[in-house]
């Protein structure tokens, strides 16, 4: 098996607020757009993020139609989360989780879309010292 490209499809009640965020926010770019259905990118990313509108009749498999994307977490990582946090505090991201560093090494904050879904920006730094 040969992966070409990946992408990361959520369910969420309003495709447009969650594109508007993205793009705003992370630097995604739209590459195509239908009704209840958007696909964006950034060349840096690795993987398209595509947001679909909750139930749409063409959605499969049929048992998930109407869930939303809830219970996980887009993660980026990225080179400095400490400027990543001023920037979007200033943007007036909504900041779920301030920024914290865990005894593994883990630095992070989370931000939340207007459809919930939680984006988690990573930096990976010197665990701290006991």
């Amino acid at each position: 098996m040969q992966i070409t490209r990946s992408a990361l499809s959520l369910n969420v009640d309003d495709v447009t607020a969650s594109a508007e965020f993205v793009k705003k926010h992370f630097g995604f770019t739209e590459d195509m757009a239908a009704d209840g259905f958007v696909s964006l990118s950034r060349s840096d990313a690795g993987f398209n993020l595509i947001f679909l509108r909750t139930g749409l009749a063409s959605f499969k498999p049929e048992a998930m139609k109407g869930r939303r994307a809830d219970g996980l977490l887009v993660a980026f990582v990225v080179d400095d989360v400490d400027r990543e946090y001023a920037r979007l505090r200033a943007e007036g991201a909504p900041i779920v989780t301030p920024i914290e560093t865990e005894a593994w090494g883990e630095r992070y904050f989370q931000v939340e879309d207007p459809n919930g879904v939680i984006l988690q920006l990573v930096q990976w730094v010197d665990p701290p010292q006991a």
